[in-house]
């Protein structure tokens, strides 16, 4: 942590308290990765593959006290979400906290087209919310109720799925995505932290791909990181070139 100085190390329980939740109200944290040229994700499609053991403590960190994580169905999908579950000394934590013993997993689905073969839905240590519009297909809804609490919503606007986690007690939420809906997120000024990885690598995914090259991401290494008036300015170069 370079920023505030003095520079420390944090890991464990320190990290996790580099993230603090607030006693009480709403509060909606996003958390996503992102490269240099603007990629959410490497050329495989999924974030893991820009991201590294350390950003997974940060993500880690960042979701363990979570009441909920909001994703969109598209996300889940393609990131293949694992059961939501807490370490026991994070029930524990939990508990003493008011809180469920693990994080809810909120997904956003109109069509309810989703991967009901994941584990996310029959093992995570609370049943899952699928909030959905009014008037879903009949066979779709049947089906999801086999896997997850439905939640009919007049529309999936921010202020509804928010609210909605809101009315379950939900307060701590951590938006992972994806793009879309962060942004419509941010659109409703709802958002009130940002927790963004800048991955050091050229993804070659965004508006404009690379057409040649390898098809693995192009890694930089940091060579200095400096901040002033809330800018972050970091100098990246190829290994070997500094």
């Amino acid at each position: 942590m370079v920023f505030p100085a003095p520079a420390r190390s944090v890991a464990g329980d320190d990290l996790l308290d580099a993230y603090p939740w607030p006693e009480e109200a709403r509060w909606v944290r996003a958390m996503m990765v992102t490269t240099l040229d603007g990629a959410a994700a490497g050329r495989d499609g999924l974030s893991g593959s820009i991201s590294s053991a350390v950003d997974g403590e940060v993500f880690d960190a960042v979701r363990r006290l979570a009441d909920a994580v909001l994703v969109g169905a598209g996300t889940l999908r393609a990131e293949e979400y694992g059961p939501m579950r807490a370490s026991a000394a994070d029930a524990e934590r939990r508990a003493a906290a008011g809180q469920a013993p693990a994080p809810r997993l909120a997904v956003v689905s109109g069509s309810l087209d989703l991967p009901w073969a994941l584990p996310v839905w029959a093992d995570s240590t609370l049943t899952p919310l699928v909030l959905t519009g009014p008037s879903p297909d009949p066979a779709a809804l049947t089906t999801a109720r086999e896997h997850a609490e439905v939640v009919f919503l007049a529309d999936l606007e921010p202020a509804s799925l928010l609210a909605a986690l809101t009315d379950r007690g939900l307060r701590r939420v951590v938006c992972e995505g994806g793009p879309s809906l962060l942004e419509a997120v941010v659109a409703a000024d709802l958002l009130d932290e940002a927790d963004i990885t800048l991955s050091p690598v050229f993804a070659g995914t965004s508006t404009t791909p690379r057409t040649g090259g390898p098809d693995e991401v192009a890694r930089l290494d940091l060579v200095h990181l400096i901040t002033a008036e809330g800018y972050v300015m970091a100098r990246y170069v190829r290994p070997g070139h500094r």
